[in-house]
């Protein structure tokens, strides 16, 4: 009896240690891959992440891989579907969440996101199931500057491998993205250039796009390490442009070793996509399976041919001193507390029910009115297509709120030309008080005009 129940007991205990250890390592049953949370220090933040990895316990080590994200707050989960595909074929993959420390819309560091992706290839290296000899770095978009960082300043990294990767500076591929995103959206006409090129130039000199001017030429040319690097149809990252300038900088650092391939049919993350804006839920087919047979030494080196890039990209300069952030904040407050200014007056004077003063009456109010309703109209909208990249409704490749926004721009200069000739018939009358009002409302006005041509609100 005391044999039975010790043999129960030891049964209980090796049910319950198995399902603990399947609680630490994930789902580990027949014919799926494993995975394990792990947590890894990068200087003094702790990264928390996850090793996928083949299923069935392998006789030799395996090669790993550390996937480095792309720009935003990205974590592990948004690279589940690739890490998964890497595992099936046969890499051992480490994703992880990127650090929130360091790193924000308004601040961010290449070279400390490069010692993240090196503490992830350290964790690889020491485990059991990786060869440490084959343990690459796997960058998409964004991480297509930090990782030829990374691995131009260790040994450790055996091989690379960039998708979706920009051959051009952070500011330059952002307005090209946009502007592609808006003619798809089948819009035309001077907000194609007020978003993607006076905005990125006014957020780059405003230092809210960080890492904005980042030349990644110069790391390429110091990796010696294989590379491949691959693009789908891609709409963020100038694919043709990119494909030249990185596979120019590696060999001219003397990497003979360097793989340029395009797929077909799939998006800026080597998804499955119609049209490269479009994204689907499935890696696109022969993109892993590239990777794994090139890894291997199996995969040719030979180059595709260039795909067709629409349009080039194009280098964004400074704004001059008078058209900065710091002149336009000037400006935009002048604008807006001359125009509310005005109408709380008027506003003021009716609950007093006093007489309107000469040079005063219509004109004035339909420019304050107007001026100030184009002003956080368009800060609203702006606002608005850069969270949502989409210009709302479009009515003749025109927005349709974009339309309104330039009406309303119209409107206020014919106010204020009306203002000045209504105040000019009758300067002889009009009270002092009056004339300062007035004046105040006129320099906002002045200043409006080349604010509005500026923006594009006064071009077609």
């Amino acid at each position: 009896m005391r044999v039975r129940w010790a043999r129960c007991l030891v049964a209980a205990l090796a049910v319950v240690a198995a399902a603990s250890g399947t609680a630490a390592a994930g789902p580990a049953r027949a014919g799926q891959d494993t995975e394990q949370g792990v947590e890894f220090r990068s200087g003094e933040v702790t990264l928390h992440g996850t090793v996928t990895a083949p299923a069935g316990t392998a006789r030799r080590r395996r090669p790993g891989i550390v996937l480095v994200h792309g720009s935003g707050p990205e974590t592990r989960a948004k690279y589940r579907v690739e890490a998964q595909a890497m595992a099936r074929s046969g890499f051992v993959v480490l994703s992880y969440d990127k650090r929130t420390a360091g790193y924000s819309l308004t601040q961010r560091s290449y070279p400390q996101l490069a010692d993240d992706a090196l503490a992830g290839v350290r964790v690889l290296r020491g485990r059991a199931d990786v060869d440490p000899r084959r343990v690459g770095l796997w960058g998409f978009s964004e991480g297509g500057w930090v990782v030829p960082l990374a691995a131009a300043r260790s040994a450790q990294v055996s091989y690379v491998v960039l998708v979706g990767a920009s051959g051009v500076s952070p500011a330059r591929q952002s307005a090209w993205s946009l502007e592609n995103r808006l003619r798809h959206e089948g819009v035309a006409g001077s907000l194609l250039r007020t978003v993607p090129v006076t905005g990125t130039r006014f957020l780059t000199d405003a230092g809210l796009l960080p890492e904005a001017d980042y030349d990644p030429l110069p790391a390429l040319r110091r990796v010696h390490q294989p590379v491949l690097a691959l693009w789908g149809d891609d709409q963020q990252s100038p694919p043709a442009e990119s494909a030249v300038a990185i596979g120019k900088a590696l060999r001219d650092g003397g990497n003979t070793d360097v793989t340029l391939r395009f797929f077909p049919h799939a998006d800026h993350k080597l998804r499955t996509s119609s049209d490269g804006f479009q994204r689907g839920e499935h890696v696109v087919p022969g993109y892993v399976e590239t990777m794994a047979s090139w890894v291997a030494g199996r995969g040719h080196r030979t180059n595709d041919a260039l795909p067709h890039q629409a349009r080039r990209s194009h280098a964004l300069v400074p704004l001059p001193h008078h058209e900065g952030p710091a002149a336009q904040a000037a400006a935009f407050a002048l604008m807006v507390v001359s125009f509310a200014a005005h109408l709380l007056g008027e506003w003021v004077r009716r609950l007093r029910r006093r007489p309107c003063a000469p040079g005063a009456g219509r004109a004035p109010r339909w420019l304050a009115a107007t001026g100030l309703a184009t002003l956080l109209g368009f800060l609203g909208y702006l606002a608005f297509v850069t969270m949502t990249l989409t210009p709302g409704p479009v009515l003749g490749h025109r927005p349709v709120f974009w339309l309104v926004l330039q009406l309303l721009a119209a409107g206020t200069v014919l106010a204020a030309v009306a203002t000045v000739v209504s105040w000019w018939r009758v300067r002889a009358s009009v009270p002092g008080r009056t004339r300062a009002r007035l004046g105040l409302l006129v320099l906002a006005s002045a200043v409006f005009v080349p604010w509005a041509l500026f923006w594009g609100l006064a071009a077609l």
